[in-house]
């Protein structure tokens, strides 16, 4: 190997730089190529162009404590079980692990919780059931976790807030849904944040989370309430076909098919444009070597 790195080289020099030149004109076309169609990136999305509109700011509307939009007339809506022995069993679940934050009668906490009068049962059945909350400390953000409560538990909670009033629970049936249809829905309105295949980020003042768990109800609800910081959507601007279509989409990111060639687990253009670079300046100094020459 030591006489193979030092030995002097055998081709002439002008063809060493001709060859020189034409690889290094091949390096820049690959590392500058756009990715492949079966892994859209944000950046040319314009995801921004519909995520964003006027009253969907990271204030007022789309705080923490934002109302949830009810999902469009004539959509098909969740069901969630109810009795009064349910709504006791919740009355007394949330006076323990809820009203010291959102108070005894759902009226909130001003800078800590928000009220929970009228939010219905999208919103309690998404932080309930992905284990957001309840929290150790209010002021952190909410992040998924195992969930505390059992199923049974949460129908009973669901039971107790929806007494007082709010919208119905959205739902997404992905069998009604098209891949195509999802994957422009959700690069348009998600990708910037969730990353092309729903991998997950960061942004200002919060951590996007991957979508890996997320079940297609919850897709529902977090499109139609806007989690924590996230914007969130109404009928006018998702549709239901649309909402079908980008959980159908999510669904299938867990096992994308990678057109492309090597995935790297699909974290974007950036991990795999240095994986490039590596292998690039790895196979540079091999072909440097391979027609350079020894000058000392």
């Amino acid at each position: 190997m030591r006489r193979w790195l030092t030995r002097p080289s055998r081709v002439p020099r002008a063809p060493r730089a001709l060859l020189a030149t034409v690889l290094g004109a091949l390096a820049i076309t690959g590392l500058a190529a756009p990715s492949s169609p079966g892994q859209p990136t944000a950046g040319a999305s314009g995801a921004s162009t519909r995520a964003v509109t006027p009253g969907d700011s990271l204030n007022g509307a789309n705080a923490p404590s934002k109302s949830p939009l009810p999902p469009g007339p004539g959509d098909p809506v969740a069901r969630f079980p109810s009795s009064p022995a349910l709504v006791a069993e919740g009355y007394n679940l949330y006076e323990n692990g809820c009203s010291s934050c959102h108070g005894i009668a759902l009226h909130g906490t001003p800078g800590v919780a928000p009220s929970l009068i009228g939010v219905g049962a999208g919103p309690v059945d998404f932080y309930l059931s992905t284990g957001r909350m309840p929290l150790d400390n209010p002021r952190d953000e909410p992040l998924r976790n195992t969930p505390l409560y059992s199923r049974t538990q949460i129908d009973a909670i669901i039971a107790y807030v929806t007494r007082f009033g709010g919208p119905p629970a959205p739902t997404a049936d992905p069998s009604k849904g098209t891949l195509a249809l999802g994957l422009h829905e959700y690069t348009l309105n998600c990708a910037g944040c969730h990353q092309s295949v729903a991998r997950g980020g960061l942004t200002l003042g919060a951590v996007v989370p991957n979508l890996d768990e997320a079940t297609s109800q919850q897709i529902a609800e977090a499109v139609r309430m806007g989690p924590y910081l996230m914007p969130h959507f109404g009928a006018q601007q998702i549709d239901q076909r649309e909402l079908d279509s980008i959980a159908r989409y999510v669904l299938w990111t867990r096992h994308p098919d990678n057109a492309g060639g090597w995935g790297i687990y699909n974290i974007g253009p950036i991990p795999e444009g240095m994986v490039a670079w590596f292998i690039g300046l790895a196979a540079l100094v091999i072909v440097a070597r391979l027609i350079g020459e020894r000058t000392a």
